[in-house]
């Protein structure tokens, strides 16, 4: 970042004044710019006893299969952007309860955090939008682990399907931290807290 979107003078990159973090500073209109964490949400959606994946026609990971999900947008919460998400990757509409959310996931490399909340599948429409190549239903035998396109998602999948044979769903939430070379390469841990479903 160059110039201040405000009144188009140079920043500087600086503390300011009660802060402690080093920020974009404009002195000429006194505005600073704080970058934030993105918010990643998106859900599990399933039917009977199968979890709908999509496979994924744009980059990262171009090819492998995911959960649906997408940045959050401006003016929406974080489960609207879920619903939102699935109908546009997946084509489908789905039915969530105020007891949805899943799992959360803090990406503190990649300033970012996920949030993936339960939902049962209504109905699939015809055609998943243009980041999807297909979708499909998958039970647990079914789901190609190895094809997998993030951590995230593979931690999420694994965790249902032990929940559900216990039919409890607790919240997790976990760390993820990656290697000094920032690869795939990820440690969860896990900070569950126990909610009834």
């Amino acid at each position: 970042m160059k110039f201040c979107p405000h009144c188009a003078s140079p920043l500087v990159h600086r503390i300011p004044k009660g802060d402690d973090k080093l920020r974009f500073c404009c002195d000429a209109c006194n505005t600073i710019q704080y970058q934030n964490p993105k918010n990643v949400v998106g859900t599990l959606p399933v039917q009977g006893d199968r979890v709908l994946l999509c496979k994924r026609a744009i980059e990262p990971r171009r090819g492998k299969w995911t959960l649906p999900a997408g940045f959050m947008e401006n003016g929406e919460s974080s489960l609207e952007g879920a619903i939102r998400e699935t109908h546009e990757e997946a084509g489908a509409r789905i039915q969530v309860d105020d007891n949805s959310l899943y799992t959360l996931f803090n990406l503190p490399a990649i300033n970012q955090m996920y949030f993936f909340f339960r939902a049962e599948l209504i109905d699939l429409e015809a055609e998943p939008g243009f980041e999807t190549e297909t979708i499909a239903l998958f039970s647990e035998a079914e789901i190609p682990w190895n094809e997998i396109a993030f951590p995230v998602v593979r931690c999420t999948l694994e965790h249902y399907f032990r929940d559900v044979n216990t039919g409890h769903f607790p919240v997790r939430m976990f760390d993820v931290l990656h290697g000094d070379d920032r690869t795939i390469t990820t440690q969860l841990i896990s900070h569950s807290r126990s909610t009834a479903s």
